[in-house]
């Protein structure tokens, strides 16, 4: 049995949820279904960033220690990620006790390595950020994000020999063995190689919220760096080292391209002075935009999934979170169109399908499934073959297009052979028809079930085919797994019809 380890980023706790953080979490998800369909031991890390200045300042100003605003945003993303049918495995809190240890042993393998070095730091701090930003960052004075003007802080850091290191990760990326992805990204972290990087602070003096590097308990854990290793505590390093080298390295770290820098050059340098493997693919998705306009609270385009999955359901979200633009590029999300989309893709496609198949196999055969025909096997063993090549590169988009054009190729197969004419003429061929229908509307719910598993378990409940996970993936994807004489049941709307 193969093994996959899939990240998304730990989200900072004073943010709530929102589409951008569930967008990074669903395709995470999508994987990691996936690939426990093809049979892989799958673990599946996500959670929350819980240290830092700003933390312990935002919880002050709510009146609160900083483990409780921890304790109370973090249920927020736990909540929101339930209620998406999320398939996480460990849900890691960097305010853990899992967490401190790992965090512990691994500054403890920096400085064996000799690859840290105590020294005097001034530069212009952001708390936003929680980074120090350069001059040549700054717009018209103020940090571009948050629209303030940083501190000037001085204090004394232990600071990483990053440069050291940046020959060896270029070589690295450049043979592909560690790989960045989409083919831009990677473009983009060669290049700030090239320009040149200094070391960075791996501690802070000033802030107290947060982990002690374990041999300077006057220094705090610069919450980043520290963030960093929640992919190799997540799974065990420091309290279940067998867990942790079932699993490492990575197969993909997932996120938004923002981090990349952090991911592809300062997380790569610390694993190789600890003497630890690389992760295998860092792919960076692109931002997106709220019907053409960049998501901002005074806009009031911000959106909250619980809301959405209210108002559509959770599988339904993740489809059209999911299908609006090629993944790994920007692109705008039509949330305004989202009840045409949902209602013409979910409830007249996919929904309209199987619940027209079903009560057609009640009408004429009543509820039994006729004798198998295979017209139809090469032709979705085809199908198949592009289903797996676009999961392999990460194509969710790709995937979700090859499911509406053979969601389309079943509808155009009912109105060229019209089994209401044949239930007259020819009941031969109307039995051939019906089966064939029947298996589509199955590998129909194969295909969905890593997007939508709420819905594609409902129509192989429909299928008498309640344990369909008992079979492995190479039989499920075979034509005729449907046997002759079983029965099926007649549908109820999965995707109720909605109005604007």
């Amino acid at each position: 049995m193969k093994k996959f380890y899939i990240t998304t980023p730990i989200y900072y706790v004073n943010d709530k949820p929102h589409i951008g953080h569930a967008y990074t979490t669903i395709a995470a998800d999508v994987l990691a279904r996936y690939h426990r369909l093809k049979g892989d031991e799958v673990f599946f890390l996500t959670g929350t960033d819980e240290h830092g200045s700003k933390v312990a300042e935002s919880a002050q100003a709510a009146n609160k220690s900083p483990q409780e605003f921890c304790d109370e945003n973090s249920a927020k993303f736990q909540m929101v990620w339930d209620r998406l049918n999320i398939s996480h495995n460990n849900f890691l809190r960097t305010t853990s006790l899992q967490h401190k240890q790992g965090v512990e042993k691994f500054l403890n393998k920096l400085k064996e390595s000799g690859s840290i070095y105590e020294s005097d730091y001034q530069g212009l701090y952001c708390t936003g950020c929680e980074r120090f930003i350069t001059e040549k960052e700054l717009l018209d004075g103020l940090c571009p994000d948050h629209k303030k003007a940083p501190e000037v802080l001085k204090e004394k850091n232990y600071f990483f020999k990053l440069k050291d290191y940046l020959p060896q990760i270029a070589k690295l990326i450049n043979s592909g063995e560690l790989m960045i992805l989409p083919e831009n990204k990677k473009n983009e972290v060669l290049g700030l190689i090239k320009q040149g990087l200094d070391d960075f602070s791996i501690s802070r003096e000033s802030v107290k919220w947060g982990i002690k590097i374990p041999f300077n308990d006057s220094q705090i854990t610069y919450v980043w760096v520290e963030a960093l290793q929640n992919y190799i505590t997540g799974i065990g390093y420091g309290a279940d080292e067998e867990n942790f080298n079932k699993f490492w390295p990575a197969d993909i770290h997932l996120m938004a391209k923002d981090i990349i820098k952090f991911h592809a050059l300062y997380w790569p340098a610390m694993l190789l002075a600890a003497g630890l493997p690389l992760p295998k693919v860092i792919f960076a998705h692109g931002f997106f935009t709220i019907d053409g306009e960049k998501m901002s609270k005074t806009l009031g385009n911000v959106i909250d999934p619980e809301a959405l999955v209210d108002e559509f359901g959770s599988d339904a979200v993740r489809y059209l979170l999911l299908s609006q633009f090629p993944f790994g590029a920007d692109g705008d999300v039509k949330a305004g169109n989202f009840v045409i989309q949902y209602n013409s893709d979910l409830a007249n496609g996919l929904g309209n399908l199987t619940s027209r198949v079903l009560s057609m196999a009640e009408k004429y055969f009543d509820g039994v499934v006729p004798e198998k025909d295979f017209e139809f096997s090469d032709e979705t063993a085809g199908i198949w073959h592009q289903y797996e090549d676009a999961m392999k590169i990460f194509k969710i988009d790709e995937v979700i297009e090859i499911i509406r054009k053979f969601n389309s190729f079943a509808d155009g197969y009912v109105e060229r052979q019209k089994p209401w004419q044949l239930a007259k003429e020819d009941k031969e061929q109307l039995a051939k028809v019906i089966y064939n229908l029947l298996e589509s509307i199955r590998h129909l719910a194969l295909m969905v079930y890593p997007i939508m598993p709420d819905v594609a378990e409902q129509i192989f409940k429909y299928l008498n085919q309640a344990d369909w996970k008992s079979h492995n993936f190479k039989e499920l994807i075979d034509w005729g797994v449907l046997e002759p004489a079983a029965k099926v049941e007649k549908a109820k709307a999965l995707f109720p019809r909605l109005e604007k």
